[in-house]
C-alpha cells in the first residue's frame, strides 16, 4: 500500500515548512520512527520520523522549497499486512495509521483543498489570509504590513489597523522584515563576491530582532558579581552531581534561579506591552538562549515561580538537549517572558543583547574570569582573586524605568553573591 507523507503540521499558528534535508533516498527501506526528512519553520527546525516502515518510493518535495501543511511531500509503500499497531495481518488504511502519524510528528492523509500562497518568506493564520482576501488584500501588499505579534507575526489586528490607514502615511506602509534588498550585489563584480542565500532560520532571526529594535526602547545597564562561591561548588559538586541527575550544573543554572527571584520582587520586568496595556504574566517562564547550527533558539523554563533550584536545573539540562538534538517543538519555544543570553561562553566580557519580543527585558551574561578585587575587611581592605563576571540588563524604557532596571540587575547581583543558592542546591541534592 502507497501512502502519502504531508507537511505535518507543527504548531496551531504555523501553516507551511520549508524542506531542509531527506534522510533517505528514492528506493531506501526506512523503519518506523527513523527520521525521513528535516524541515524548517519560521521559528524552529525539526527532525520529522517515518510513521510506517516500507520503502520510500518517491520524494516530492524539493530541497529549500516551502510547502503548506498537508502538501505530499513524499510517499512510502509498505505492506499490506501492516496494521494500525504494527502488526496482524488486517489491511492497514489511512483512518489506522493516522493517529500514530500525527503522534511522531508526520500525517498521512492526502491534502483535501488548495491552499492559497502570499509568499514564502512570512506565515500567515487562515485567519488573515480569509481577510486579505475579502478585502482585496494583494500578496505583496499584505508583505507589507508590520506585525506585532511574536516575532513581527501579522494579527487580524494588523490588517485591519493597515485598512483603516491605507494610503496614509503611518507606520504601517514601513517594512517589517529588515532584509529589504539594497542592490549592492548587482554593483559588485561577480568575480570578487559570493551570493549566500539566508536560511529559514537566519531570516526569521533577521526579522525578530529588526522588529524588537523597532518596537522597544531600548536601555542597558551594566553590573557585576563575585562569581566565586558558585564556580567553586561547581567544581567541587559537578560529578556527584551529574550522577545524581545525569547532567552537568552549570552556571546559568544558578543564574536563572537569581532571575526567577528577582523577577518575583520586580513583577513588570515579567509583563509585555499591547499598545498601551500592560499584559502581567502570572507565571515566570525564563526563555534560555542557545546556539544552534547558525542560529539561536530560546525555549523557556517554564512556571520557574513553582520550581526549585533542581527542578530549573533540570529543565534547563533537557531544552538543551533537544535544542541540539533538533527536537524542538514549537510548543517548546512559546511563551517566555524574560530572557537570559550567555555569550560569555564564548569569552565576550559583555554586550548588549536585543530583546527578545514580546519581552520587556532581556539578560546578558558575560565570561566569568579571575581578576584582583578589593574586599572589605574587619582589618582594612585587602586585595584578593575573584571570579567575576559582568551582567548587562537590557530594558525597554517605555514600561521600565532605570530606577527599577537598576534594582533588578542589583538583586540579581546580590542573590548570587549570598551564598543562599549554593545552599538550596546542597540540601535539595542530599534529601
Amino acid at each position: 500500500m502507497i501512502f502519502d507523507i504531508v507537511m505535518p503540521k507543527m504548531g496551531e499558528s504555523l501553516t507551511e515548512g520549508t524542506v531542509l534535508e531527506w534522510k533517505k533516498k528514492e528506493g531506501e527501506s526506512i523503519q518506523k520512527d527513523e527520521i525521513l526528512l528535516e524541515i524548517a519553520t519560521d521559528k524552529v527546525d525539526s527532525e520529522i520520523p517515518s510513521p510506517v516502515s516500507g520503502t520510500l518510493v518517491e520524494i516530492i518535495g524539493e530541497l529549500n522549497k516551502t510547502y503548506d501543511v498537508d502538501t505530499v511531500i513524499a510517499r512510502v509503500e509498505t505492506s499490506d499486512q501492516l496494521s494500525a499497531s504494527g502488526s496482524g495481518s488486517a489491511p492497514a488504511t489511512k483512518q489506522q495509521v493516522k493517529p500514530e502519524a500525527q503522534n511522531t510528528g508526520a500525517a498521512l492523509r492526502p491534502k483535501t483543498q488548495a491552499s492559497i500562497s502570499f509568499g514564502s518568506d512570512r506565515v500567515y493564520s487562515p485567519l488573515v489570509k480569509a481577510v486579505a482576501i475579502a478585502e482585496g488584500i494583494s500578496p505583496e501588499e499584505l508583505q507589507r504590513i508590520l506585525g506585532t505579534g511574536f516575532r513581527g507575526r501579522v494579527s487580524k489586528k494588523d490588517v485591519l489597523f493597515y485598512l483603516e490607514t491605507r494610503g496614509k502615511a503611518s507606520a504601517s506602509s514601513k517594512s517589517a522584515s529588515g532584509l529589504e534588498e539594497t542592490g549592492l550585489a548587482d554593483k559588485l563584480d561577480p568575480e570578487t563576491i559570493e551570493i549566500i542565500e539566508m536560511d529559514s532560520m537566519r531570516k526569521s532571526i533577521a526579522k525578530h530582532m529588526r522588529q524588537s529594535l523597532d518596537t522597544s526602547a531600548h536601555v542597558y545597564v551594566v553590573s557585576e558579581a563575585d562569581m566565586t562561591g558558585i564556580m567553586t561548588m561547581i567544581s567541587d559538586q559537578n560529578k556527584t552531581f551529574k550522577e545524581n541527575t545525569g547532567h552537568s550544573l552549570t552556571v546559568t543554572h544558578f543564574i536563572a534561579a537569581a532571575v526567577r527571584d528577582a523577577l518575583l520582587a520586580f513583577p513588570l520586568l515579567n509583563a509585555s506591552l499591547d499598545g498601551a496595556r500592560i499584559v502581567r504574566h502570572k507565571h515566570v517562564n525564563i526563555g534560555i538562549a542557545i546556539a544552534v547550527g547558525n542560529g539561536l533558539v530560546v525555549p523557556p523554563v517554564r512556571n520557574a515561580e513553582e520550581k526549585s533550584l533542581l527542578e530549573i536545573s533540570d529543565d534547563i539540562a533537557g531544552i538543551v538537549s533537544k535544542a541540539r538534538n533538533k527536537k524542538l517543538t514549537l510548543d517548546d519555544l512559546e511563551g517566555s517572558t524574560f530572557s537570559i543570553t550567555n555569550f560569555g561562553v564564548f569569552g565576550n566580557l559583555a554586550g548588549f543583547p536585543v530583546i527578545n519580543q514580546p519581552n520587556v527585558a532581556i539578560l546578558g551574561v558575560g565570561a566569568i574570569k579571575k581578576r584582583p578585587v578589593v574586599l572589605e575587611a574587619t582589618g582594612g581592605d585587602e586585595i584578593a582573586i575573584r571570579q567575576m563576571c559582568q551582567f548587562t540588563l537590557g530594558f525597554d524604557h517605555r514600561l521600565i524605568d532605570g530606577a527599577m532596571g537598576g534594582q533588578f540587575i542589583e538583586a540579581v547581583m546580590k542573590k548570587l553573591e549570598s551564598g543562599e543558592l549554593e545552599q538550596e542546591l546542597l540540601t535539595s541534592v542530599s534529601s
